[in-house]
Parts: structure tokens; C-alpha cells; sequence
């Protein structure tokens, strides 16, 4: 039976190996502190926390999130460590986040064995000015365990935690986890958000492109393209999902939600849940936005039948969704999360067979009458072969784990759309231009040590949430070799290209646009296909004066649709406007570049994308190394790809590292010049 804690309440704990899962209403860090006897945490050594996040016997996450599960071994616990601390705390410098506990829903914290069954719980309640929290301890008393719940919290965050457990040089250990929260979540895979009942779409008047002049471009003459055009907008979360608040609502459709929107709308001719008030422009409509008006989705396929003793045989798309693209998402981000937690199983059985023996072995040599002789070769024996047993048995659980997923990936992967799907998969060939938005991109695929041959498609939700970079440093592949410098810059363009072809294939026509900043011309060849075929919103740019007119005039669309929205006069902007989706590609950072167009790109990372600005960048960020500290914002901001496989990416469940490998086009391959002559195509006759 749990036991449901109050603050004070302690309850016995009749089990050593242990989970700790935090449950709260906003992303949280969760740290501990290892205390002696009197409670007395010994420096730095004795905090576990994302930047340092494993210790003999716990292991925290190694980035913030709103569920954690913190692995616990009493049993490996030191001798001299008497009292585990969790502390929970809001990471700083959040934007959005809130700034204290009592802004949000209490958090909550569970115990529970490695079966899943909750031993004591405890609720956060009466928090309110807090940002950081003790939420309860594991003591030792008498050579039993014990757990207490605590909830002292703190206004000043972990520093003043940390200073009240009077560690030496609290705020510096408070800054460096802070420090590696952030880069936690430079280097995250974003979950999938919550979606909401309905989703809108609004369509606008087309405007005429950018183009500046490309007088002296060594990539030839691109005939003008107009790629302006309507721009798909979503309803999803109604307070950071449309930070505009000008989304035209529309009749609801069957789709899913696709993410915050980038779209320039007309003003809302309706209420949507989270916001009040009316505009003008029209009647209001009373419907009730989580109501739907069509008919239910119809169920997932079925599984065939199994035979007697047998899993039941994969099929795609079996999944909850409204519609199969939204089925086959949601089935491979399930894909992910069961990988990630079978792993993170495997590798803490391994971890306590590791330690298990340790300590046996320890105990045998402490004994000098032991050491030497038969009865300590058999105590070694003994140690080793229960070592190999439990590894095994964590083994052949995984094993069976991997194959199950396996089989699902074979009937999931040539089921794919081909937004999800990889350039070598047949769904290509039979290419149309969409007429709707899908709900996210396939940037690569994802796979760990303990089971390379299981890729993952990596997809993130549409509209993009965060800019791009594409790191063409000097990057040493899995093998421990390395590739030319000149090498990794060609291979990070062309994965930039691959990348940029395929956000313009699944875009209906019109509705988004790409520019191009080449300053020396060092990616002619890897951009002749998008040149050729007519694609770019504008030939690239060359030279400081090509950066300068670029970034000037996106920096433009993003002021004046910004005073729009906070003026709420989206029917003031010029009727010239660009209204689609805009992608900025940058070669070569930061040549070309002085300090105002530094400026200028560090404002369109941080404000664009709420506007339907994006960043793609390629560059080496050795190359910007004059500039210090100021653009670390920025290359925190954009996700990090790679031209060649790197485990530099996390799960946002269990924090493993995972190998990245990039989706390229197969060598020698014509489906994408294919893919974007119809995309040059149908913008055309879209213009038509």
C-alpha cells in the first residue's frame, strides 16, 4: 500500500535498489546531495546534478524536465554517506518559464521499487515564492533506510539551498549547474508537445518575393520566383503555441496541431480557449473551440492475430491519432521512448552487477585471512559468475526489447509519408507537392551503442520551433578518424542542402521561402541544385553587401510583424508583405559579417521563429571564436546537426546520448533534383 506523506512524515524502506520519479507542471531540475551522518555534504564531490550527474548509487538526469526518474541503489551507497537530499529548482533564465514554484501546479515526487509500485509519495503544496526545493531525504538509521518529506524551499534558488547545506562557494556550484542545464537543452530532442482538440489554418493574399540583385553570383541566373504565399497556420496551445494571437480561427478540421506557427493572419474573428476579448473584422463566432463538428477518427488497424506464446506481429499506424500522420508520429516517438527506457534499464542492471561485485570482491580482500588461498579464488569465482548471470539476464531482457522493436521499425519505416521517410525509401518516386502542412520532418535517424543496427527516425514538429546548425568543424566520426577540413565543410552543405529540399517538398506551394547567404561562394556546388531549379525565394547572396540587404530586410518583416501583433492591427502591414515561411541559410559564419549584422542574426534566432523567421547555419563555431561569450545564446538556440554520425544528442527521458546520423540523398541518386523540379513546378503554376 503507498503511503501518502505529509511534510515531516518519514516511512521505512524495505528495498535498496529504488526510483525517485518527479512529476511536475513545468520543466524542473532535479539534483541530490550525499550528506554524512549529521547531514553534512562534504564540497562539491558530494551534489549530484546535470553536469554531474552519476555518483557510486545515483544517477540524476542531465537536463531539466517536467518528469524525471532518478536511479537509486542504497546498497552501492559509500559507508560514510548516512542521508540522500533531492532538491527540485526552476532552471534559470527560462524564457516563458515561470518564476517560482507557486506559479504553477504543485509538484509531486514518488518512491517507488524497480517494478514500477509506488512505495511513498509526497505533494509540494504551499510553495510560492520558491525557486528551488528540498523535496524529501533518504536517511540511514540503525543500518536501515528511511525516507522523510521534507519541502523546505527556498526564494533564492539553489544558491541559497546550497548555502544553507553550507557548501563552500554555493553560488559558483549553483552557476554551473545552471550552466549545464542550458547546454542540456542546446543539445535536447524536444518532446513532443501537447496537442489540443482542433486545428485551424488560414491561407492569405500573396505577396511578391525578396530579390536582391545577383550581379557578379558564380552560381549562375536564377529566374525570379515568386515563393511568397499563403502560409499554414495552427491552433495549438493557445498561450505559447500562437504567440502572434492573430490566427484566423477556421472551421476545425480532423488534423492534428502542428506546433507554434510562424503564419501572418487576419485579426481572430473568434474566442479560443486561453484568451478573451474581441477585434473587429467580421462576426463572432460562438462555437465552442474544443468541440469538434466532424466524425471520429476510425480506429488504428489491427494487429494480425498472434500465435499462441507470441507478441503480437507490429503493424503501422497503430497508434491514437486522428489521422494516419498523425498515427505513424506518434507510433515512432514511441518507438523512441521504449528504446530509451529498455537501455536505461540494461545499463542500470549492468551498473548494479558491476557494483554488486565490487563490493563482494571488496569484502573478500578486506579480510587478510582471505585474501590468498581457495576460499578467495572461490569468492572471486563466485562474484564473477553472479556478475555474468545478472548481465546476461539484463541482456537477453533487452535483446528480447530490440527485436520486438525491430519488427516494428521493418513495418513502420515503408509505411512512412515522405516527410518522415528517407530519401532512399520508394515513397519518393510517386512525390506530388502537398496540400497541407505534415506535422513534422525527418532530420536523420537516432540509434545507441547497444543496438546500432535499430535507427529511430529523428522528426521534429513543422513549423520549426528552433534554428538549425549544421557544424562543419573539425568533427571526428565514431571510428576515431577525421575528416579534412575542406571535406566536413563540402559534406555539412550538402547535408544543409538535403536538409533545405526536403522543408521545401513538404511545404505546400507558395508557403515557404529560402535565402541564402554564401559570402565567399565556397557552397556553389553543393547549392547548384537548388540554383538550377529555380526553388530560392533569391539568388544567394554574396559579399558584405549581399549579407547586409538580407539580414536588413528580414530584420524589417520580423519588426513590423511583431508591432502588428502588439498593436493588433494585423491588417496594417504592407500589402507587399512576404506572408510565408521564411529560411535563412548562412555558409561560411562569419565571414561577411561585422558587429551590426551579428546583432541583426542574433535578433532573428531569438525573435524570428515566432514570426515565421528561420535560421539555418552552417558554420564552424571555431571560426566566431573572436567573439566569446556574446553568440553563445546563439548556438544554444539552434539545434546541432552534424554532416557525419555523432552522439552529441540527448533523449528527453533518460538524457542517453545518442548517434545522429544525417538523411542524405543516396550517391548518384536523381530524386532530388526530381523532388524539386516539381517543386519548381508547382510554384509556378501556384503563381499562375
Amino acid at each position: 500500500m503507498t503511503a501518502e506523506l505529509v511534510r515531516g512524515q518519514n516511512h521505512p524502506l524495505s528495498q535498496a535498489r529504488l526510483e525517485i520519479r518527479v512529476s511536475a507542471a513545468t520543466p524542473v531540475v532535479a539534483a541530490a546531495t550525499l550528506g554524512d551522518e549529521n547531514g553534512k555534504v562534504h564540497g562539491a564531490e558530494g551534489v549530484v546534478h546535470p553536469g554531474a550527474p552519476t555518483l557510486p548509487g545515483l544517477e540524476v538526469s542531465r537536463q531539466a524536465a517536467a518528469a524525471h526518474r532518478l536511479a537509486v541503489d542504497l546498497d552501492a551507497m559509500p559507508d560514510t554517506v548516512h542521508r540522500v537530499t533531492v532538491l527540485l529548482a526552476l532552471p534559470a533564465g527560462t524564457p516563458g518559464g515561470p518564476a517560482r514554484f507557486g506559479a504553477v501546479a504543485a509538484p509531486s515526487v514518488a518512491v517507488t521499487g524497480l517494478d514500477g509500485d509506488e512505495i511513498a509519495t509526497f505533494t509540494l503544496t504551499g510553495l510560492e515564492a520558491e525557486t528551488a526545493v528540498v523535496a524529501l531525504e533518504l536517511y540511514r538509521r540503525q543500518g536501515a533506510w528511511k525516507v522523510r518529506a521534507v519541502g523546505q524551499g527556498y526564494a533564492g534558488g539553489l544558491a541559497a539551498l546550497f548555502a544553507d547545506q553550507s557548501l563552500p562557494e554555493a553560488h559558483r556550484l549553483a552557476a554551473a549547474v545552471d550552466e549545464a542545464v542550458a547546454r542540456g537543452a542546446a543539445r535536447s530532442i524536444a518532446a513532443p508537445p501537447p496537442r489540443t482538440a482542433d486545428s485551424d489554418r488560414t491561407r492569405q493574399t500573396p505577396a511578391p518575393a525578396l530579390g536582391p540583385d545577383p550581379s557578379g553570383s558564380p552560381y549562375g541566373t536564377q529566374s525570379p520566383q515568386g515563393t511568397t504565399g499563403p502560409t499554414p497556420g495552427s491552433a495549438a496551445d493557445p498561450a505559447p503555441a500562437d504567440p502572434s494571437g492573430l490566427t484566423q480561427q477556421t472551421a476545425p478540421t480532423t488534423g492534428p496541431t502542428a506546433g507554434p506557427t510562424g503564419s501572418i493572419a487576419g485579426p481572430t474573428s473568434g474566442s479560443t480557449a486561453g484568451s478573451t476579448g474581441t477585434t473587429t473584422g467580421g462576426p463572432i463566432d460562438y462555437h465552442h473551440p474544443r468541440r469538434r463538428t466532424t466524425a471520429p477518427p476510425p480506429p488504428p488497424p489491427a494487429a494480425p492475430p498472434a500465435a499462441p506464446g507470441q507478441p503480437a506481429r507490429p503493424v503501422a499506424g497503430d497508434a491514437t491519432g486522428w489521422t494516419m500522420d498523425e498515427r505513424l508520429y506518434n507510433q515512432v516517438w514511441g518507438m523512441f521512448e521504449d528504446l530509451a527506457r529498455a537501455t536505461a534499464a540494461f545499463r542500470s542492471a549492468v551498473d548494479f552487477a558491476d557494483s554488486r561485485m565490487e563490493k563482494e570482491l571488496e569484502q573478500v580482500l578486506s579480510d587478510p585471512r582471505s585474501r590468498i588461498g581457495g576460499q578467495a579464488d572461490a569468492a572471486r569465482e563466485a562474484a564473477r559468475a553472479k556478475h555474468t548471470q545478472l548481465v546476461d539476464q539484463a541482456r537477453q531482457a533487452l535483446d528480447r526489447d530490440v527485436a520486438q522493436l525491430t519488427a516494428e521499425a521493418a513495418v513502420v519505416e515503408p509505411a512512412l509519408p515522405p516527410a518522415y521517410a528517407r530519401w532512399d525509401n520508394p515513397v519518393w518516386h510517386g512525390y506530388r507537392v502537398p496540400m497541407e502542412l505534415p506535422m513534422a520532418l525527418r532530420l536523420g535517424d537516432l540509434h545507441l551503442s547497444e543496438c546500432a543496427q535499430l535507427r529511430i527516425p529523428m522528426l521534429v514538429r513543422l513549423p520549426l520551433e528552433r534554428g538549425l546548425w549544421i557544424d562543419s568543424g573539425r568533427t571526428g566520426s565514431l571510428d576515431g578518424s577525421f575528416a579534412d577540413a575542406h571535406d566536413t565543410r563540402r559534406m555539412a552543405m550538402e547535408s544543409a542542402v538535403a536538409h533545405v529540399a526536403r522543408l521545401l517538398a513538404v511545404h505546400p506551394a507558395g508557403e515557404f521561402s529560402v535565402y541564402v547567404i554564401d559570402p565567399a561562394g565556397t557552397g556553389a556546388q553543393a547549392l547548384a541544385p537548388l540554383v538550377q531549379t529555380g526553388v530560392l525565394a533569391a539568388p544567394p547572396a554574396l559579399g558584405a553587401a549581399g549579407v547586409a540587404e538580407i539580414l536588413a530586410r528580414l530584420t524589417q518583416r520580423v519588426d513590423l510583424v511583431q508591432m502588428a501583433v502588439r498593436g493588433g492591427a494585423a491588417d496594417a502591414l504592407p500589402p507587399d508583405l512576404d506572408t510565408a515561411q521564411h529560411l535563412l541559410v548562412i555558409n561560411d559564419f562569419p565571414h561577411g559579417f561585422d558587429d551590426r549584422a551579428v546583432t541583426q542574426l542574433r535578433y532573428l534566432a531569438d525573435e524570428g521563429p515566432s514570426v515565421g523567421v528561420h535560421l539555418m547555419m552552417v558554420a564552424d563555431r571555431e571560426d566566431a571564436a573572436a567573439y566569446g561569450p556574446l553568440l553563445d545564446p546563439l548556438w544554444r538556440s539552434l539545434l546541432r546537426l552534424t554532416p557525419v554520425p555523432d552522439d552529441h544528442l540527448a533523449d528527453p527521458w533518460v538524457g542517453h546520448a545518442w548517434t545522429y546520423e544525417p538523411s542524405l540523398v543516396p550517391p548518384g541518386s536523381q530524386v532530388l533534383q526530381q523532388v524539386l523540379t516539381q517543386v519548381a513546378a508547382a510554384r509556378r503554376a501556384w503563381r499562375r
